[in-house]
């Protein structure tokens, strides 16, 4: 049979090798058969060795259920948090891995003996994924993947709805939670939790998703991540709490991070703002020390105004801080309400535009030369002579 399998991976197989070919043998082949683009990304990427071995032992002991979570998403951990809650509160096997568009797992490795749920956490997958998932039970080695089975996704980003079919084009086993005003997160801790409440014992007991300790503590760091996935920001120290939290990113692969939902269990609020009001303070307190250089600039020589100007060639990373700061400043001054922050970038100069002003657009400037953004951030090349031109009298 060793001898067939080589055939069928170098194409060379013929009608009567055919024959001899069961499904297990396909299947396994398809699980293991991996290009060499994979092999360079090596432990890296996310279709790797230890998630394809963990797909191929689920296989073999017929785990029921599969969870797939957006990595590096937060929105997604801590879908993948409570979904691992709900099936150890009710002592259901589940395999659980992160699912990255770096190169990430495909269709063919998702053919699992047994499998009767499939979640698709915070993601959709790319274009046709889910439907081709769900497509599975009529494929040509009838698989036994999913057949009358559920394939459950959740999203909330309105970029995924024209990925969604309609309900006539899609089968039944395909279910698609998207709420536009509902991060995943909520949906998924809500889901769970609805699911877990409406399973009544002979004792009259109910099982709850979160222990009371752990309850208020993880439902506000939840309020606080829908706050930004929706883009509100309208909650009080989200934005330091979403510094805080950025620190935990790469601890997000519960593959190479074993501890991943003891750690998320543990987080608090309270503390992740602490952190991120101290790295603001001490990216405000170097703004500051950049702002006492800044000159006048006469953006597009004059044609669109003037406004305040700074060089920053040894803190880039700070031009947003620095820009909005500038931005005040240069109103205070008499001056349009936009800061510009300017320095090298690979042998560029790179003119950064800010403003904390809803009626101005600096992306008008940016556009004019060949930049972009948003009407409160933009930014463009500009070559060192037509800079020139633009600089005014050096001012304090």
């Amino acid at each position: 049979m060793g001898g067939v399998a080589s055939k069928l991976v170098l194409g060379t197989i013929s009608p009567l090798d055919l024959l001899r070919i069961d499904e297990t043998m396909i299947l396994a082949l398809l699980r293991q058969w991996r290009p060499v683009s994979a092999l360079r990304a090596g432990a890296r990427s996310f279709r790797s060795d230890a998630a394809l071995e963990a797909l191929a032992k689920a296989s073999a002991d017929r785990v029921p259920n599969l969870v797939l979570y957006n990595y590096p998403s937060f929105s997604g951990a801590f879908s993948a948090l409570f979904a691992h809650l709900f099936h150890s509160r009710l002592n259901l096997p589940c395999l659980i891995l992160p699912f990255s568009d770096v190169e990430p797992l495909r269709v063919e490795d998702l053919y699992m003996e047994g499998i009767e749920r499939c979640y698709l956490l915070d993601f959709l997958g790319p274009k046709g994924f889910a439907m081709k998932l769900a497509q599975q039970s009529s494929c040509e080695y009838n698989s036994t993947f999913l057949g009358s089975k559920r394939i459950i996704g959740f999203d909330h980003r309105k970029s995924r709805l024209p990925m969604i079919p309609s309900a006539d084009d899609h089968p039944n086993s395909l279910r698609f939670h998207i709420n536009l005003e509902k991060s995943s997160s909520c949906a998924v801790y809500e889901y769970f939790s609805d699911k877990l409440a409406s399973i009544r014992y002979a004792d009259g007991a109910v099982v709850n998703l979160l222990d009371p300790k752990d309850r208020d503590r993880l439902e506000i760091i939840l309020k606080y991540l829908e706050d930004g996935d929706l883009r509100r920001w309208r909650l009080a120290h989200v934005r330091a709490l979403n510094i805080g939290l950025s620190e935990w990113r790469s601890r997000l692969n519960c593959i190479i991070n074993p501890y991943m939902f003891e750690q998320l269990l543990e987080l608090n609020s309270g503390n992740l703002i602490t952190e991120g009001d101290s790295y603001i303070s001490s990216l405000q307190a170097a703004a500051n020390k950049s702002l006492d250089n800044v000159f006048r600039v006469r953006l597009g020589r004059g044609f669109y105004g003037e406004c305040l100007g700074v060089r920053v060639d040894q803190n880039s990373n700070l031009s947003d801080e620095i820009g909005k700061q500038l931005s005040v400043k240069s109103a205070a001054a008499g001056l349009r309400p936009i800061g510009a922050v300017v320095y090298m970038q690979r042998r560029n100069l790179k003119m950064c535009l800010r403003t904390t002003d809803g009626a101005t657009d600096t992306s008008e400037v940016a556009k004019a030369y060949g930049g972009g953004g948003s009407p409160s951030s933009s930014s463009f090349i500009i070559r060192m002579d037509e800079y020139n031109q633009w600089l005014s009298v050096r001012s304090s």
